[in-house]
């Protein structure tokens, strides 16, 4: 008997992807979070993980007594999630080298061929090239896949293994962490950077006059360790929630709270979408039925939510830098932000059909 499927879910991955796109292209303008009109955007991160501890559980739990070897699920998630990093990095390299506004003009070729090498392995760069604090500069959105990457080895060495109760004490004490995390940054739009910014200019642009940011990159597993394993807990109690035109509800609330305005009590807030909201949404998402054009406009979304997150940040970088260098009025800035939207849906369903599914065909292939 086949598995019953979750369009709604794929529908919900690729509505988050779509706001993360709309979230950087306000970010270039309004890089100070509390003006950002989108102000919690980068909650998108959070609500990926939630949803991949769900989809984990849902496809991998029961093959384990089947005979799958960690080694086989570690070549099934490999060929899933690796052709893409190597597009992004490939793309960001190409965006990086060719971008006229970017402020470090001058790069040893040593270097840089080193930080192309390390994006392929989606290990941090051991090079700050762009001059942002990145740990992986070429493509910035690979700090999460990296961290997407240790949640499956967590899964596949120990959280298969979790009883209900040993996973509710995983999720507990993760999601208590989060909390005093969240409070105590404010927010949880971080986890990507490993050292100080070493441009003056970005730095004041991002964090205003004197500073230079702050090394991030421990938020990371902090940010990943409560949703992925509550996604997993989620799917293995089977709790879900029955609503009516449950894909356009969960779709509306996501994007409101995203939405939502920045207030100082704003950690707490991030801790409460990421700890209570998201299972919510994630719940009625899986327990809601579709059809018809609706369950084509969720596998359409399904299918591009991956490469239209890992494939557009190379180009928000040269965006970001004509934004910061040029100083467009915004009746410039709205038409190109515009095409750009557009034109990364028009990439990502294209890296999707002419390289990404040939690419896994051809690696099952060979080795699965």
């Amino acid at each position: 008997m086949s598995k019953p499927h979750y369009p709604i879910l794929d529908g919900l991955r690729g509505t988050a992807a779509v706001l993360v796109v709309i979230f950087h292209l306000f970010e270039a303008y309004f890089p100070d979070l509390p003006k950002h009109p989108m102000h919690h955007g980068y909650l998108a991160v959070d609500f990926f993980y939630l949803l991949s501890g769900f989809v984990v559980g849902y496809a991998y739990d029961d093959r384990w007594a089947k005979g799958m070897t960690i080694k086989q699920f570690f070549k099934i998630r490999f060929i899933r999630l690796h052709p893409l990093v190597i597009l992004g990095t490939i793309i960001g390299a190409i965006c990086f080298w060719f971008d006229p506004y970017k402020d470090m003009q001058i790069i040893d070729i040593g270097k840089f061929i080193v930080v192309i090498l390390l994006g392929f392995t989606l290990l941090p760069a051991t090079t700050d090239v762009r001059g942002w604090g990145e740990t992986h500069p070429l493509d910035g959105p690979c700090w999460s896949l990296m961290q997407e990457y240790i949640a499956n080895i967590l899964y596949a060495i120990i959280g298969r293994k979790l009883s209900k109760g040993a996973l509710w004490a995983v999720v507990i004490v993760s999601g208590i962490i989060l909390l005093v995390v969240s409070v105590d940054h404010s927010d949880l739009g971080t986890g990507w950077g490993y050292a100080k910014i070493k441009s003056a200019f970005i730095a004041s642009w991002f964090y205003g006059k004197g500073a230079d940011g702050y090394p991030n990159i421990w938020v990371a597993p902090v940010r990943m360790m409560f949703p992925f394993f509550a996604g997993l807990l989620l799917f293995r109690t089977g709790k879900l929630i029955r609503i009516p035109m449950a894909y356009i509800v969960c779709s509306f609330l996501l994007a409101a709270l995203f939405f939502f305005p920045y207030y100082s009590w704003n950690g707490y807030f991030d801790a409460l979408c990421i700890i209570i909201f998201f299972p919510i949404i994630v719940a009625a998402g899986a327990g809601g039925q579709i059809s018809g054009r609706w369950a084509k406009l969720c596998k359409f979304s399904g299918d591009i939510s991956y490469p239209i997150y890992i494939l557009h940040y190379p180009f928000i970088y040269v965006y970001t830098f004509w934004i910061i260098k040029a100083k467009p009025e915004p009746s410039s800035i709205i038409p190109i932000a515009a095409s750009l939207f557009f034109f990364f849906i028009t990439m990502a369903y294209a890296a999707l059909k002419l390289y990404d599914e040939p690419v896994r065909k051809w690696l099952k292939a060979k080795l699965a």
